[in-house]
């Protein structure tokens, strides 16, 4: 039997309950790695025996970002709901928990890659002496000019494939800076064209698929704006509001965003060196709005059946708070400290600072 098809067996054979721990983990383990701020890749093991302990069928996976939980949710047998206020993590997840099926073909790889099927060159003109070279941000404009006809999880897998692509060839992932010169240190990430990047990407998210035999969601939106509904499980993981400054996520990842919907409906702010699009504001980034949109968020979900929500030990407000603002829902509240190593960078000489990363569950 096929690796694929025992897969498929297996989660079949465990549609009304969820598929054991380390079947999930194998499967998650497949999960494209985008770099992104507050990423869950290394805590997975960790989050997967919180689920797999609170069980329950449907969740909520409410800040969605990178995709892999809401992936490790589908991967652990739950019917999920993946969220998130960007476009591109709805794009992710649409093409990799959404999906039960759908793949890119050869022949749809080629069509992608090859000639452009019309004269568009936004990116070209915007971008000019940014980020990437005129080669690339010319397969850009091509590819999506392509991307504009498809529909369906090829659209979505195709939209992934290119963000992904982006963020591995920008240094560090994010967009903060235009000259990326200082880090040209031979890795191959940095070497690959984006137009190699794209054909690498497509198979690794065509890797991710398989049909679970459930419906699953993916929606992009404020959280405040999502029904409660009737959850067993909500995740939270919410930016992490810093001492200082703020957790901007449109900042460092506006190049993303755009991309991922050929800046329609986006505001470019012209005048930065950056071109970056004006941020969406919320609560989550600040630390004079942080408690609030807490105490909100915990009485919007108090009725799912369990709250588990992910925190660093370095961002307001302190455990003792949270813990504190659960109770006021929950009448159970653990609080599982992870230490946790952040990377910030991408190169040899990138910063790395330890933290607690704390795991609240409250049921």
């Amino acid at each position: 039997m096929r690796q694929d098809d025992l897969m498929t067996s297996l989660y079949r054979t465990h549609e009304r309950g969820l598929v054991p721990r380390a079947e999930a983990l194998a499967r998650t383990a497949l999960f494209p790695r985008l770099r992104y701020m507050g990423s869950k890749y290394r805590l997975i093991p960790h989050l997967s025996s919180v689920f797999e302990e609170v069980g329950g069928g449907r969740a909520l996976d409410a800040f969605s970002g990178s995709g892999v939980v809401s992936y490790l949710l589908k991967a652990q047998g739950f019917e999920v709901t993946s969220n998130d206020f960007l476009d591109f993590p709805a794009a992710i997840t649409s093409a990799t928990v959404v999906n039960q099926s759908e793949l890119l073909t050869h022949d749809d790889v080629r069509t992608l890659i090859g000639p452009p099927a019309d004269d568009r060159d936004f990116i070209s003109r915007t971008f000019d002496g940014l980020y990437f070279n005129a080669e690339d941000r010319a397969f850009l404009d091509s590819a999506w000019s392509h991307i504009d006809l498809l529909g369906g999880a090829k659209r979505h897998i195709a939209i992934s494939a290119l963000v992904l692509s982006a963020a591995r060839k920008q240094p560090r992932g994010v967009f903060t800076f235009t000259d990326s010169s200082r880090y040209a240190d031979g890795r191959r990430d940095l070497t690959l064209t984006l137009r190699e990047h794209f054909v690498e990407r497509v198979a690794e998210y065509n890797a991710t698929v398989f049909d679970d035999g459930q419906s699953h969601t993916a929606v992009v939106g404020d959280i405040a704006d999502l029904p409660p509904s009737d959850f067993d499980l909500v995740y939270l993981d919410p930016p992490y509001a810093p001492q200082s400054d703020d957790a901007d996520y449109m900042k460092r990842y506006h190049f993303l965003q755009g991309l991922a919907v050929y800046w329609e409906g986006q505001e470019i702010m012209a005048t930065t060196k950056t071109k970056k699009i004006i941020k969406k504001f919320t609560p989550f980034a600040y630390k004079r709005t942080i408690v609030d949109a807490l105490s909100r968020t915990f009485e919007q979900f108090a009725d799912a059946g369990s709250l588990v929500m992910s925190y660093s030990s370095n961002a307001v407000p302190d455990a003792a708070t949270i813990v504190s603002l659960l109770r006021h829902v929950k009448p159970n509240v653990e609080v599982h400290p992870i230490d946790h190593t952040y990377t910030f960078g991408t190169h040899a000489a990138a910063t790395r600072r330890s933290v607690s990363e704390y795991l609240f569950v409250a049921r």
